[in-house]
């Protein structure tokens, strides 16, 4: 009989499919861009579906794939200015059809088969509305029945908790975010051209940065052994990640973990800021955006309060930022780009540090307890 096949040289599924990542992001980009541009054979039914987009965009979506979908909120209405709202698809089955009128619909899975992702996407469909699917697995459910697929390019994952698949989703959406915007004529020529350059060369990035990423996290684990508890905090696009980066350490850890909003600790969760619970900062700036800058700027002065009440911060910064690094504990460095590439970045050194812990605690970080890779039941 054929053998199952191995993760060799990596112990397990998980860490192999992190390293993976600057491959299967590759993918996508010779999927979607080629020497002109957007290539029009798998791009034009996207645009198409844009301009037929009337009001709103609805996202319905589950787990990390919600989390990507929050990401996607923010830089579609950033780059386009078309409404969107995401909502969790076990919710959003139980809508009112009044609320669903003249509303485009896109649900993202992994898998293609959530259950309660398809109920969603099903429903849109009854309604009339226009649908999108963003999904990993060819000839998904999803995929034959939205109006339009927009497929990731990760490949089979194997490990339960979503580490590929997840930055395939990012870089998807960051791509519809732009098609948004030419959509509504909003970007020229030549900044969809800057823009994709950027895009382009996101693998090469990636890779010369993973190795460290690892080494600076298996520290990083080995310090915060002993936690049980994690408060991870983001501004801006990087607050989806902050919530990603909490839901892989408890899926793969079993840690009790929470994503908040950088600005939203003093209204509430400061009251868990002890020791024995580190905070994860997410710092990382893009000065080319005042806005980024702005934001930076609110999450540095929070470090210094934070500081004074000695809570233990590891944060992600740019490399090179010595002021961040004062103000921490742990600082993992990811190179300066763009604010939305960044966001696809910063998760990377978030999913070590959950690798690290679970393999801490003795876990079969590929086969998680209690959780599936497809939740085909709610």
């Amino acid at each position: 009989m054929p053998t199952s096949p191995k993760p060799s040289p990596f112990a397990h599924w998980m860490l192999r499919e992190i390293f993976e990542q600057p491959s299967t992001l590759e993918a996508t980009v010779a999927r979607y861009v080629d020497e002109d541009g957007l290539c029009s054979e798998t791009c034009a039914p996207l645009l198409e579906w844009l301009k037929r987009v009337q009001n709103k965009i609805v996202i319905a979506a589950s787990g990390s794939s919600r989390h990507a979908g929050l990401l996607a909120e923010l830089i579609i209405e950033d780059l386009s200015g078309i409404p969107v709202d995401v909502e969790y698809a076990s919710e959003y089955s139980y809508r009112s059809e009044k609320a669903l009128t003249n509303t485009a619909v896109m649900v993202i899975s992994q898998s293609g088969e959530t259950a309660d992702t398809l109920a969603a996407l099903r429903k849109a469909n009854l309604v009339g509305n226009e649908t999108l699917a963003i999904t990993n697995v060819d000839d998904s459910t999803m995929e034959r029945e939205a109006t339009v697929s927009f497929p990731t390019v990760a490949g089979r994952e194997r490990a339960i908790p979503a580490t590929k698949s997840f930055t395939a989703q990012l870089l998807n959406l960051y791509l519809l975010a732009l098609m948004s915007a030419i959509s509504r004529d909003l970007m020229d020529a030549a900044e969809l051209k800057q823009r994709l350059a950027e895009v382009a060369a996101l693998p090469d990035q990636i890779e010369a940065q993973l190795r460290g990423w690892e080494e600076a996290m298996h520290g990083v684990a080995y310090q915060y052994r002993e936690a049980k508890n994690f408060l991870f905090l983001g501004r801006g696009i990087h607050y989806p990640i902050a919530r990603e980066g909490a839901l892989k350490l408890k899926e793969s850890a079993y840690l009790h973990a929470e994503g908040y909003p950088s600005g939203e600790l003093k209204h509430g969760p400061n009251a868990l800021v002890a020791e024995g619970t580190p905070l994860v900062m997410i710092a990382t700036v893009d000065h080319s955006d005042p806005d980024s800058i702005q934001r930076y700027e609110k999450v540095v002065q929070l470090m210094r309060d934070m500081r004074e009440q000695h809570a233990s911060i590891l944060a992600i910064a740019n490399t090179g930022d010595e002021t961040v690094a004062e103000l921490a504990d742990h600082t993992v460095y990811v190179a300066e780009m763009r604010e939305p590439l960044l966001a696809i970045c910063e998760t990377i050194p978030l999913q070590l540090l959950s690798y690290w812990m679970a393999i801490n605690n003795g876990i079969d970080v590929d086969h998680p307890r209690n959780l599936t890779k497809a939740v085909l039941a709610e």
